[in-house]
């Protein structure tokens, strides 16, 4: 198993991921609010580097400066930016790490406090308090998650990833219930999902054949439907213009919430799927050593950590050491935390996570 966890992933792009360990695209607060990096985020994230995550990619970065999706939220939005993300890339790569942002934009769920304006959403959501984006907005937005594409290459970075999943904007145009168009970009699933075909085919065409490319996606919940985001899967591997698929799944282990699909694994509907040259990796639950061992032997390519890489910055190094690592018991004191290079916005973010962090 240990040579299995070191083997590289050689991506169709022609990069290589030295192991089999993503960090997770973890929303952390810690950055300033005008979008630019922090050291607080520097720090989390070059510790991850240097803890041996094989591909290392930053929270959710928003395109847009009106698809903020949370406070201290790291932009790419502006040129601005760009300084910030460079040195941040180069000390990524540094240790051997690919380097890759995640591209972003909240749509219906960016607070209105946070952005001084309504939120954009595929149609007008009440309960949201989000109007409808119009078709000159479309095509902004559209041609917005490419510049931050071209401003990720520029700073440095191997790849973006573009955030599909979790009810944000793109996953909005993919539910038929959130998604009421009658243009276009609404009714059938081909429409709903152009934006993002679009996007993926405009960073491709843009950044060129070697720039890492990869999609977020998420099967449930936000009005999505499993049998939908597959075949949205199955497309994407079709087009031959990404290199990775980020499932999402909230629990590896968990089976679906639609009764038809429940003869099996949320996880196992995707390990079925012919991927060809695109690599699968999956989120959700991975916490320990078995977790991953598990996960690789179910025909994952690799596997992308969220919480034990926040309690063990070096999980893969503890890992690939001893297959059988457990991490740390939570709750976790906010002094083990700084020591593990978390800063105090992200530690105070997760202090309304249950049971994760000890009150003082």
């Amino acid at each position: 198993m240990k040579d299995l966890l070191q083997t590289p992933v050689q991506f169709p792009c022609g990069l290589t991921m030295k192991n089999k360990f993503m960090l997770a695209p973890l929303t952390n607060t810690q950055s300033f609010e005008d979008g630019r990096l922090s050291e607080d985020e520097y720090q989390w994230l070059t510790m991850r580097a240097k803890g041996q995550f094989g591909l290392v990619m930053t929270c959710a970065s928003h395109v847009q400066a009106s698809g903020k999706g949370f406070p201290g939220q790291l932009g790419i939005f502006s040129d601005d930016h760009i300084e910030g993300h460079k040195r941040l890339s180069e000390k990524i790569k540094s240790y051997g790490s690919l380097a890759v942002v995640q591209l972003h934009h909240a749509g219906m769920r960016s607070p209105e406090e946070l952005i001084q304006q309504k939120p954009l959403c595929p149609s007008n959501n009440e309960k949201h308090g989000a109007r409808e984006i119009s078709s000159e907005e479309i095509q902004q937005l559209k041609n917005d998650f490419i510049n931050a594409a071209k401003r990720a290459q520029k700073s440095g970075y191997d790849g973006v990833e573009v955030h599909g999943a979790h009810g944000y904007i793109l996953a909005q145009f993919l539910s038929s219930s959130i998604n009421n168009r009658t243009d276009n970009y609404g009714g059938s699933l081909e429409n709903r999902s152009r934006i993002l075909f679009e996007i993926v085919n405009g960073i491709r065409n843009t950044c060129g054949e070697q720039f890492l490319l990869g999609v977020r996606l998420s099967p449930e919940r936000f009005g999505l439907k499993l049998s939908e985001i597959k075949q949205v899967c199955e497309r994407l591997v079709e087009e031959t213009k990404i290199d990775f698929l980020d499932v999402s799944l909230w629990d590896v282990y968990k089976h679906p919430e639609e009764e038809e699909h429940q003869h099996k694994s949320l996880l196992e509907h995707f390990t079925a799927l012919d991927l060809k040259n695109v690599h699968l990796t999956v989120a959700g639950n991975i916490r320990n050593g078995e977790d991953v061992q598990k996960v690789l032997n179910s025909n994952v390519d690799f596997v992308t950590i969220g919480r034990s890489a926040i309690l063990h910055h070096n999980f893969p190094e503890q890992v690939i050491k001893d297959i059988n690592f457990k991490p740390t018991e939570i709750p976790v004191s906010k002094a083990y935390l700084k020591n593990e290079g978390v800063g105090e916005n992200f530690i105070d973010y997760m202090s309304k996570w249950s049971g994760f962090v000890n009150p003082d």
